[in-house]
């Protein structure tokens, strides 16, 4: 379906993310890191488009831009659409700020139809969601809903702490004991797949079932150190050559998990250091960063259980010492609430928009407003599943497909809300 025959603008939303497109740093494209200068002139860019939007604009305690466009009846509570417009390094030209800007296009679309919903309903722009200077991610998503922990607040980079930087994006972090919203009667974010699996199978819009809980585990791997030139093949406890048969063996059970399971499992070795790192010297101490992903819990601690199992037999083969796996952290997988599900499919066959239900293997904001309140994703696709690179791109007609799916999932969420089971 042509994005001409929606009822939003999708000159507007291409104007909007091109001019975004072009706040980035000298040589590096699409960078706007959170707490950066530059991310505040991306953030001034949106604001003033929010305001010419019709929007009251605020910045609340953590951080976070919003839009309020104000409902007949707002004891109803608040409908919030939205994503993130801070970028990782040289890549971000849609991931967050298309939704960011699909959400603005629906308050726009909205006044331009003269509609005014029940619900009062906000635009947000939510801080950091990408892992920022301070090495933590969705600072505002967390903040917002008091999920924030205190301890990062004292985070130090840059001469300043983490406290200090979200009052310069004109939040206040001692605000944040006392920050919620219980208002939040539901929320949706649009964001692009960050993956393949849309245009590969030509489908327009992904309605996101789950994201996926991220588990990282540690393995270290003892060995001994001999002469490399010396000491006889057939009598090392060589610590690289088992991490590396371990590395196989993840990749070999995650894909059989995957393959076996009815939900989204990755895992992968995402951090390798070895010691002593020395060309003349058999290695005598590997660490591993194994990262996981599951949609259904119980993918996660069948692979928990078998990298247990796999590690205590490697280390009687090879005649080397792993210690038992370190669960470092261990995220529950996020449902989508299933009557946003329901009403996501909706909203897209009203369009005439291809879809299917399909798990976020990313984070995302919406994680952690979900456990507050009931909540949602819809993906559109992205080339050949590129992200986080300066070769991401998506086409403008499929963003504004789904910000046509957005917009009438936000008027049946007018109609629905607050869900029976709520």
């Amino acid at each position: 379906m042509s994005a001409r025959n929606l009822p939003v603008d999708a000159a507007r939303i291409a104007a909007d993310i091109a001019a975004l497109a072009e706040i980035t740093e000298p040589g590096r494209s699409y960078t706007r890191r959170a707490f950066s200068p530059l991310f505040l002139k991306g953030r001034a860019y949106i604001e003033a488009r929010m305001k010419a939007a019709g929007l009251e604009t605020r910045i609340d305690a953590a951080g976070n831009l919003i839009g309020r466009r104000r409902g007949k009846n707002p004891s109803r509570g608040t409908i919030m659409i939205g994503s993130h417009s801070d970028t990782v390094p040289d890549g971000g030209r849609f991931d967050g700020i298309a939704g960011v800007i699909a959400a603005l296009e629906v308050a726009r679309a909205l006044a331009d139809q003269g509609v005014t919903l029940e619900h009062d309903l906000e635009i947000v722009d939510f801080l950091a969601e990408e892992v920022s200077i301070f090495g933590v991610s969705c600072i505002g998503s967390r903040g917002m809903t008091g999920q924030l922990p205190d301890a990062w607040l004292g985070r130090q980079q840059d001469g300043r702490t983490l406290h200090q930087a979200i009052g310069e994006m004109g939040g206040d972090a001692g605000l944040l004991a006392q920050q919620s919203r219980p208002d939040l009667a539901g929320f949706l974010e649009l964001h692009i797949e960050q993956g393949p699996i849309l245009e590969n199978e030509r489908r327009d819009i992904g309605v996101v079932t789950a994201i996926a809980g991220i588990t990282r585990i540690e393995v270290i791997i003892e060995g001994r150190a001999d002469h490399a030139g010396t000491t006889p093949m057939t009598g090392r406890a060589d610590a690289l050559v088992a991490a590396s048969q371990l590395v196989l063996d993840i990749r070999h059970a995650a894909s059989e998990l995957a393959a076996q399971s009815k939900g989204h499992f990755t895992a992968t070795v995402g951090e390798f250091s070895i010691e002593p790192n020395a060309a003349n010297v058999v290695p005598s101490r590997v660490r591993l960063l194994i990262d996981a992903r599951a949609e259904l819990r119980q993918d996660m601690l069948a692979f928990q259980g078998w990298l247990a199992g796999a590690a205590e037999k490697l280390a009687s083969a090879q005649g080397v010492t792993i210690a038992a796996p370190v669960t470092i952290s261990d995220n529950m997988p996020t449902p989508g609430h299933a009557g946003l599900l329901d009403i996501l499919d909706r909203a897209a066959d009203a369009v005439g928009a291809t879809h299917r239900r399909m798990a976020s293997g990313a984070g995302h904001d919406t994680a952690w407003i979900a456990k507050v309140a009931p909540a949602a994703m819809i993906f559109v696709p992205c080339r050949q599943g590129r992200s986080h690179s300066a070769d991401e791109w998506a086409e403008n007609d499929d963003i504004a497909l789904g910000a046509g799916v957005l917009l009438h999932a936000t008027l049946a969420m007018d109609e629905a809300l607050p869900f029976a089971a709520d």
